[in-house]
């Protein structure tokens, strides 16, 4: 048997003020919740944003493998003919470090959802345990959270993403790179120590040797530069670990200020 239709009710059924104009019908406020059915809805959002984290958390793994793959196969192009150039390695540090930006901004979606889990974890499951009683003195956890959620903010800056991730994964892709390339200068086309003969063939075209190797030194050096200077405790936030305290996960979620750089 057929459904009958639902009575959808028009514009005309709605009241109609004193100028004839129609009035919208009222919404009911929103009744308080019980703790059970908090708790339900807590639960809900917490699965829901450890969804979102672990969905960033994978999408780091797939920059960090470009920057694996591209680096073995350039090494591999570079050192299977004597006659291959070296500029290949430089231009693949180039990408690399375009592969780091790119993974730094991912980690700083990565870390806004792992903030706000992190909260949950230390605020509201740890008090399911063990209750605090500090909290009275404290800002309340939930006004952070509903904070964050009306007005979602990065909890670090991208240079602050850039050199933790530099410091956790690049560094050692860097590293290599330079390595291979220093190798690559002193045995292609033939093994030499010769200081002079080094610097020439470290140049490329009308680029001579002594302007690549000054370039090399600066980028690798601002680099290392960075990876120091957004390290606890020269950053603005005074730890590095990556699993955050409960203080530190109120300081992250609190932090409203910002730079110019951010």
């Amino acid at each position: 048997m057929a459904t009958p239709p639902r009575n959808i009710p028009t514009r005309t059924n709605y009241p109609l003020t004193d100028s004839g104009q129609v009035q919208p019908a009222q919404i009911p406020s929103a009744r308080p919740l019980t703790p059970s059915e908090f708790n339900t809805a807590l639960v809900h959002l917490y699965r829901g944003e450890v969804s979102r984290a672990n969905t960033w958390r994978t999408r780091l793994d797939g920059t960090t493998n470009w920057a694996v793959l591209t680096t073995g196969a350039t090494l591999s192009f570079a050192f299977s003919s004597p006659n291959n150039t070296h500029v290949m390695i430089l231009l693949n540090s180039l990408l690399i470090g375009f592969f780091l930006f790119i993974e730094a901004r991912r980690y700083r979606y990565y870390d806004l959802w792992r903030t706000r889990v992190r909260l949950m974890e230390t605020e509201f499951f740890s008090d399911l345990l063990v209750p605090n009683s500090t909290e009275a003195t404290e800002e309340h956890w939930r006004e952070l959270l509903a904070s964050d959620l009306l007005h979602p903010h990065f909890t670090m800056s991208l240079w602050e993403a850039v050199g933790r991730r530099l410091r956790r994964n690049y560094s050692w892709v860097f590293a290599v790179l330079v390595l291979s390339w220093i190798v690559k200068v002193g045995i292609h086309p033939f093994p030499t120590t010769d200081l002079a003969e080094l610097i020439r063939r470290a140049g490329v075209g009308p680029i001579s040797g002594i302007t690549l190797i000054v370039v090399g030194i600066i980028f690798n050096g601002l680099l290392i530069a960075l990876a120091l200077a957004t390290m606890a405790p020269f950053g603005r936030l005074k730890f590095s670990s990556e699993v955050p305290t409960r203080a530190e996960t109120r300081q992250q979620m609190g932090e409203t200020e910002r730079n110019w750089w951010e």
